[in-house]
């Protein structure tokens, strides 16, 4: 059967998996029952081997082709987010104040009706590793499964991933060789003044214009220290002080997020972020304690491996094109850390004219199954080559 028929055929099933996840949303590494939904249907699929607990809670299932041949990673996340659903969708999240806001349920779905179709055909040379992943969203379970070993326990030369994109065509596909998106990294600067009567000022240090000297002065990074032709944000997302409207208080915390796509640019933030927070307030009389820590890594793309991937697209996409030109997302991803130690590439699928990711009102287009899964299954084959 045509591997287009044969993918249309599952279409059905992939679907009700696909809402049945979504029903059940799960936080981070407590993805139990969803890493026992795939590791049961692995098993039924008649992978070669089905392996749980790489990450605590994630799962690999190994397909081996009916030849000798490169050993290829397709990932797939599986964890929801602590977000109150707001649709009234007949399969809405039966978990109070989680659902699947950002389509990993999608994700999860797709890569098994991959699976489904690899185990059954097998016309590839080489062999396939579908990784079902824990705590994208924050946790880093990319990195927990590296830990675990998971590239060198399964001999994984090349490795995968795709994410569905609100306000793509549905099923086109957009993918970008080098960075596709940025570390993110967070901070937290805490000045100490010395607080007084806020109609006795001179009596004081005050924290709160240190802090306020400090927010502005943040702002030069990225104006004045990266160069224009790069892209850094840097953000100040929470100031916290003070309880009363006439006490200047002694101190003052503030919280952000900084954002690169190029690790010398990363950095260059880190250290004049430090800087400008320890000069500024001490400037003031003030004191400041700085915390800074690096989150996921940049996205970075291989290049060969991001053309072999939009050529695999271009004959699955619904637009029969691939957008290379797509600018890079300043939005983070753990597969990043997948990136660093393999070759390969990150791509976007078009989830249509849905609400945004991490809102509310999200739903993962169903009507996308069948292309995420040939690119899938068409990635393997053309990757590994058709079995002798």
């Amino acid at each position: 059967m045509p591997r287009a028929e044969r993918i249309a055929g599952m279409k059905d099933d992939v679907i009700a998996w696909r809402r049945d996840l979504h029903a059940h949303p799960e936080l981070l590494y407590e993805v139990t029952r969803t890493a026992g939904v795939v590791a049961d249907k692995l098993r039924g699929f008649g992978c070669d081997e089905v392996v749980t607990g790489i990450g605590r809670t994630g799962v690999v299932g190994i397909i081996r082709g009916k030849g000798a041949g490169p050993v290829i990673g397709l990932r797939a996340d599986m964890d929801a987010l602590p977000i109150e659903e707001e649709t009234n969708l007949p399969y809405r999240s039966t978990a109070p104040g989680l659902m699947h806001a950002c389509g990993h349920d999608g994700h999860t779905a797709m890569l098994l009706g991959a699976a489904r179709y690899l185990a059954e055909t097998r016309d590839f040379a080489g062999t396939a590793v579908v990784i079902f992943q824990p705590a994208e969203e924050g946790g880093a379970g990319a990195k927990a499964m590296l830990d675990d070993g998971l590239l060198d326990r399964f001999g994984i030369q090349e490795v995968y991933g795709m994410h569905n994109m609100p306000g793509m065509v549905p099923g086109s596909f957009a993918i970008r060789p080098g960075a596709m998106l940025a570390a993110a990294d967070r901070f937290r600067i805490v000045i100490e003044g010395k607080g007084s009567h806020a109609a006795h000022p001179h009596e004081g240090i005050d924290s709160v214009v240190a802090a306020s000297q400090l927010v502005l002065a943040l702002q030069t990074i990225v104006a004045r220290n990266v160069d224009p032709l790069k892209n850094a944000v840097v953000s100040v997302t929470t100031i916290n002080g003070g309880d009363a409207f006439n006490v200047l208080p002694q101190r003052v915390t503030l919280t952000g997020t900084v954002r690169t796509l190029d690790p010398a640019i990363r950095d260059l933030c880190e250290e004049r972020l430090t800087a400008l927070a320890r000069a500024i307030p001490a400037a003031l009389g003030a004191t400041a304690e700085v915390e800074f820590w690096r989150g996921y890594p940049v996205t970075m793309n291989n290049p060969d491996a991001a053309r072999f991937a939009a050529d695999v697209a271009q004959g699955i996409s619904s637009t029969g094109e691939v957008d290379m030109s797509i600018l890079p997302i300043m939005g983070a991803e753990d597969f990043s850390y997948m990136l660093e130690e393999r070759p390969g590439a990150f791509i976007f699928i078009g989830n249509g004219d849905s609400a945004g990711l991490h809102h509310p009102r999200y739903n993962f287009n169903d009507e996308i199954v069948t292309a995420g899964i040939g690119y899938w299954a068409s990635l393997v084959e053309a990757r590994c080559g058709a079995a002798a």
